[in-house]
């Protein structure tokens, strides 16, 4: 079907290597239904490999978190001249700073948590955020996915020994109310939103573990919510990808309180492709198997690269 080879790659370093690894298989399999030629090359360093040919090869990157999130393989490939699958360089960079996301959306209306971002070489006191963001406080990476280094804190003590402990999963963290709900998220593909998927761990929350521990999390889809508050999700949703600049597709991550006043998370703009993951879900929800999936992501790259 294409007169270019579909090269994915998956890997490279950051924490989410397996998890980029394991998605890159599972992507692969599903392209070759379509793309029975496309190949897979799994990076052991932060770099597109040299012998890849922007006039014979086109791209889909699979690589979760470092590198593959925050823009960096983004500008190596249009700097090279490649087409490729997904958000480009500036929509990567924004998305993976939570704390700048969150500022875009506040600025626009989105309904987000109240946040507060800190580097590790300036913690602020517990004192200090709570008297902001209440007794119940999320900590987390800035700038990282999946949930890595991820503490749930209540009141000043517990909160103060996370400040006070090992911060060196990033440079940049950010401190957020706790808002209790049903955890969901919403798949987007060319702008347009798909089913929504409820996350509902069996044991604690939604962390790394859960993620990706198969049947430590159950996953509904559609989601059983009312139709009208889904609708105005999915209309948020929409209006996140336009506001910023994603293309192609991306996922973004919703609470819905009891009172049906929902706020937006965050967004991933390379969502996981593995056996557990929550684009395939939540695009089933509007027919789309994993092959046609798949295929849908990667055809804008090829229109691109004039296939």
């Amino acid at each position: 079907m294409s007169k270019k080879n579909i090269v994915v790659l998956c890997g490279a370093i950051s924490p989410e290597r397996d998890v980029s690894i394991n998605s890159g298989k599972s992507c692969l399999e599903a392209l070759r239904v379509n793309f029975p030629d496309a190949t897979l090359r799994v990076l052991d360093e932060n770099a597109v490999p040299a012998d890849l040919d922007p006039a014979t090869d086109v791209i889909f990157p699979v690589i979760h978190g470092d590198y593959g999130e925050d823009g960096g393989i983004q500008r190596d490939l249009e700097a090279r001249g490649f087409s490729y699958a997904g958000c480009g360089v500036a929509a990567s960079e924004l998305c993976i700073d939570k704390s700048k996301t969150k500022a875009l959306w506040l600025a626009n209306g989105i309904p987000t948590t109240r946040g507060v971002a800190f580097p590790r070489d300036r913690v602020p006191a517990a004192k200090v955020l709570i008297e902001s963001l209440g007794e119940e406080i999320v900590v987390k990476p800035a700038d990282k996915g999946s949930s890595v280094g991820l503490f749930l804190t209540k009141g000043e003590a517990e909160l103060q020994a996370v400040l006070d402990g090992d911060l060196s999963a990033s440079d940049l963290w950010l401190a957020e109310q706790r808002v209790y709900g049903r955890e969901l998220t919403v798949g987007l593909l060319n702008g347009k939103a798909m089913g929504i998927v409820e996350i509902c761990p069996k044991v604690g929350v939604y962390d790394f573990k859960n993620k990706y521990t198969k049947g430590s999390t159950e996953y509904k889809f559609p989601a059983a919510i009312d139709e009208a508050i889904a609708a105005k999700i999915r209309a948020g949703a929409e209006r996140i990808f336009e506001l910023c600049g994603c293309r192609d597709f991306s996922r973004v991550d919703v609470l819905l309180p009891e009172d049906g006043n929902f706020v937006y998370l965050e967004v991933n703009t390379m969502p996981g492709l593995t056996g557990t993951s929550l684009l395939p879900k939540s695009a089933s929800c509007v027919g789309l198997d994993f092959a046609a999936l798949a295929k849908a992501m990667i055809v804008p790259a090829l229109e691109r690269a004039g296939v």
